[in-house]
């Protein structure tokens, strides 16, 4: 009979690429999940995984069985998750996927509350862009995703996976006090124009939705300086080295330096969505979770 662990950690293998990547995201040693690879290999009698140079890749036989083995994981999530339902207990452990703001804005203050209300739930949390929230969700690799999405800028969402809308969000632009801007009371995309850029690297959502934003203004936004972290805008726009377009979730006090300014036609608003596996629907875990975040965004509001 094969085993349900040793199958997951080839499914992991064949997902991240390698051992050692697929150890950190199942919590387990690198060790470990070769064990159980090669313990599978012996089960079912022929080579899964194929050592090329320094990393491995999954041969045909392997990746058969991993795409066998999808529809077998997913049945056995949806018993569990069905005799859970039955009993109508929140129980077990659940792994989440948040982007930074939604860490800080939602999951953080409702986390205590939701567990003492569930004292049989446990939950870890990952720090993720949304694609890599999506992408472990739909592997089997994480349970919840928290994911955001910003006007039309599209974000694919595998079929698999169900989306429930837990809170909108809205951007600002963040500027110093003595900066022209500061005073005013609304900004369109066309007051921006010229304008140096306080941004997220080339390639994120909340970029794209920078770039979308000028769209009918003739111009591309002029990039100053980029980083990753809200936080760090926030920083540079308090030292005065541009303007930001900083999310009102998670977001910390402007304090007397910073003003933030709020932009209209369009207006920049992102969806912040939850995805989990369809085979998780009927898990009152993963409800438990959601009204939880859901319940969060209304108190914000």
């Amino acid at each position: 009979m094969i085993e349900i662990t040793a199958l997951g950690s080839l499914r992991a293998v064949a997902v991240h690429g390698s051992v050692s990547r697929a150890a950190e995201v199942l919590g387990f040693t690198p060790s470990a999940v070769s064990q159980q690879v090669k313990r599978l290999e012996r089960q079912v009698g022929v080579p899964l995984l194929e050592r090329v140079g320094r990393g491995v890749i999954v041969t045909r036989a392997g990746r058969y069985l991993v795409d066998a083995g999808v529809r077998v994981l997913d049945d056995l999530e949806a018993v569990e998750a069905g005799l859970y339902r039955q009993t109508g207990a929140v129980a077990g452990h659940l792994r989440l996927g948040v982007f930074s703001t939604a860490t800080r804005g939602l999951v953080a203050p409702v986390v205590r509350e939701l567990l003492a209300a569930h004292p049989l739930l446990t939950l870890s949390v990952t720090e993720l862009e949304p694609w890599d929230s999506i992408d472990l969700v739909a592997a089997g690799q994480h349970d919840v995703g928290v994911v955001h999405t910003w006007g039309d800028v599209p974000l694919d969402v595998p079929d698999h996976l169900a989306r429930t809308s837990v809170a909108q969000d809205v951007a600002d632009v963040v500027c110093h006090r003595d900066h022209p801007l500061a005073g005013r009371d609304r900004v369109t995309p066309a007051d921006l124009v010229g304008e140096g850029w306080i941004a997220t690297p080339e390639g994120t959502i909340c970029r794209q939705w920078l770039s979308r934003m000028y769209d009918g203004t003739g111009a591309l936004p002029r990039i100053a300086h980029v980083s990753m972290e809200f936080e760090s805008h926030l920083a540079l726009a308090r030292a005065g080295l541009g303007i930001a377009l900083v999310p009102r979730l998670g977001r910390s006090a402007l304090g007397a330096d910073l003003v933030a300014v709020p932009v209209v036609d369009p207006v920049p608003t992102r969806d912040v969505v939850a995805v989990h596996r369809r085979s998780m629907a009927d898990s009152p875990a993963v409800a438990a979770v959601l009204e939880s975040l859901a319940g969060a965004s209304g108190r914000r509001n």
